[in-house]
This record gives structure tokens, C-alpha cells and sequence, in this order.
């Protein structure tokens, strides 16, 4: 038996950092996927493979321990650690007790990443999605999108320690959304054209360690990280206002103050600086970190200069065009 499941990673377009503290953010599910397919295995054990990665892997069905491994299903003598933290997202989506019975015999699963690692683009939360929803599908279960975004969340946070729901939402269901933490999702109409373009560094960020970084900084000075906060609120609040009247430059304007923003909660690098100051003065009305920060990805928007910002960016670090995707996680 072979079944597959695939999610669209995500960009934040305003909110990124408030949305942990409850403020509302907004996001677009990208046309870049996490591809998750699952077979019966041909040993006791799942066999893992992210061939984009060059990440192999074997989960323990008995102890849960995973061995990484060599292209070739060897036990691997150096083993990597970023990379291979993937891995952790996919075992503990596996073993989630809410879904239906336990895996008691090995599967061979392999995942096809269109999606950069530590990019900022919600790889992991797509990896987890679509893990999830192919491992419901392979035992035949029932599983709604809501309780499908829930689990995923509660995935990242016992892999992170920390996450907003608002990645695994986004993965989970597509488009283009505005979410707060209480509410949840609800998807923004608009006739307005949102061309993006995804700069993204070498150096890849960590979620983690990034929003831990933000929450010692709040803690030690509460009265200027709050207020900035509060900011970011309204910026992301115009912003929704903004993009349902169709105003470019408003939009533009917003991404590029709440960038400022970001700046000041100390995730910014020097080389996404300088990927949003070259997206702007290649003809990008805004362009701001996207994701957690500290290495990672930029994101541009730029009506009409699709073209040069992309080359830009691409003749700097490495750049790509993101279309919205309609469509969340299929399976």
C-alpha cells in the first residue's frame, strides 16, 4: 500500500514574533511543498528518506530512538545535526497518540522537499502537516483539518519548546490568512495581486532559539519590547485593511515599518539587511524578514518589478518567485 500527502510551506507577510504573544499575524500559504510519501516497510523499523536533504534515517518502532544513515543504509559515522532535526518532526508525527492505532510494524517513507530548510518558509510545519495527514490516510482515519492543525502544532512545540499555531494553520488549510492565536484563521478576500519574491540566505535560522532570544529580550525590558509588540499589532490590522482595498503602496509601506520593527527585537542579520535594502532599491514597494529571523529568508513585494528584484537577489544570495497556494494539505 502506498499513500501520499503533501502541504504548501508558508511567508509571513506582517506579525511574525508578536504572533507568539497572541497578536495577530498575517500569512500566505506559498506554492513550494512538502511531498510525504509512505510505504509498507521491508524491515521492523521506518526507514526514512529526504533525498533533497541528504538525510537518512531509521526510527526504532520498540524504542522510538532514531540512527541516521548513509545514502547507501548505512549507519552513518558523522552524523549531522540540523538537517537531520527533521527527522524528530516526522517521528513524533508518527507516534502521535491521538491518531489511530500504533505503528507496530516499519514503513518506508520518503519526503520530497520543495522547500529551503531553516528558510524561514515553514518547512517543518509542511513536513509535520503532511506526515500527519499521509499517516491518517495510510491507516484509514478520519481526520478533519482543524484536528489535523491542532496535532501539528502540538508537534512543533514538543520538537521546538515553543511555536504559534500559526504556521501548521496556514499549511493546514492554504490561501491567504489573517490569524490571531484566539481565533484562529480566516481567510482575507482581496482583487489585490500579491507578486513575492523569497530571498534566502546560506545561513538558515532556528525558530526555536529565535523566539526564545525574543522572549529573554521582553522579559529584561518590558516597557520597550510591549510597546513594540502593540505596534506590530496594528501594523498587521492595517495591513488586512489595506490588502482587502487593493492599496499597494499602503501594503508596501506597512511591511517596510514593521521590518524596522523586526530590526529592533535584535533577529535581523546583516545578510538579510542586505537582501531587503537591495530588494527596495530594485523596485520591491516593500520587502521585511519573513519567519523567525537570524539567517533565513526575506520576502519582497514588488507589483510590476517581479523581474529585476528576482535578479537581483539571485545575483546576491539565492531568490525565488512564491505564487499564493490555494490549496493547503491534500491527501
Amino acid at each position: 500500500m502506498t499513500v501520499t500527502a503533501s502541504a504548501p510551506g508558508k511567508a509571513i507577510l506582517f506579525g511574525e514574533h508578536a504572533v507568539v504573544y497572541g497578536k495577530p499575524a498575517i500569512a500566505v500559504a506559498v506554492d513550494k511543498r512538502a511531498i510525504v510519501t509512505i510505504n509498507e516497510g521491508t524491515t521492523d523499523d521506518i526507514q526514512l528518506k529526504i533525498p533533497e536533504l541528504d538525510v537518512y534515517g531509521s526510527i526504532n518502532t520498540d524504542t522510538n530512538s532514531i540512527t541516521q544513515l548513509t545514502s547507501s543504509g548505512e549507519v552513518e559515522e558523522n552524523p549531522g545535526t540540523f538537517d537531520a532535526g527533521i527527522m524528530q518532526y516526522i517521528k513524533c508525527a508518527l507516534f502521535q497518540e491521538e491518531l489511530n492505532s500504533p505503528l507496530d510494524h516499519g514503513l518506508d517513507i520518503e519526503v520530497d522537499l520543495e522547500i529551503p530548510i531553516g528558510g524561514g518558509l515553514g518547512s517543518s510545519a509542511a513536513i509535520t502537516v503532511a506526515t500527519l495527514a499521509a499517516r491518517a490516510r495510510y491507516q484509514e482515519q478520519e481526520l478533519s483539518r482543524e484536528n489535523l492543525a491542532r496535532i501539528a502544532h502540538q508537534v512543533e512545540l514538543e520538537v521546538q519548546g515553543a511555536a504559534s499555531p500559526l504556521d501548521t494553520t496556514v499549511s493546514t488549510h492554504g490561501g491567504l490568512l489573517y490569524f490571531t492565536p484566539q481565533r484562529g484563521a480566516v481567510k482575507i478576500k482581496t482583487a489585490l495581486k500579491i507578486p513575492l519574491v523569497v530571498g534566502y540566505t546560506s545561513q538558515p535560522g532556528n525558530t526555536g532559539i529565535l523566539v526564545a532570544e525574543v522572549r529573554k529580550l521582553r522579559q529584561a525590558h518590558p516597557t520597550i519590547i510591549n510597546p513594540i509588540l502593540e505596534v506590530m499589532e496594528e501594523i498587521t490590522n492595517q495591513a488586512r485593511e489595506s490588502i482587502t482595498r487593493g492599496d499597494q503602496k499602503k501594503v508596501g509601506e506597512l511591511m517596510n515599518i514593521n521590518q524596522g520593527l523586526l530590526d529592533s527585537l535584535g533577529v535581523n542579520t546583516v545578510e538579510l539587511s542586505r537582501l531587503v535594502y537591495q530588494a527596495r532599491l530594485a523596485g520591491a514597494m516593500g520587502s521585511k524578514i519573513t519567519g523567525a529571523g537570524g539567517g533565513g529568508s526575506i520576502i519582497a513585494y514588488c507589483p510590476g518589478k517581479t523581474r529585476e528584484v528576482l535578479a537581483e537577489l539571485n545575483s546576491i544570495e539565492n531568490a525565488f518567485q512564491v505564487g499564493i497556494s490555494s490549496k493547503g494539505v491534500t491527501w
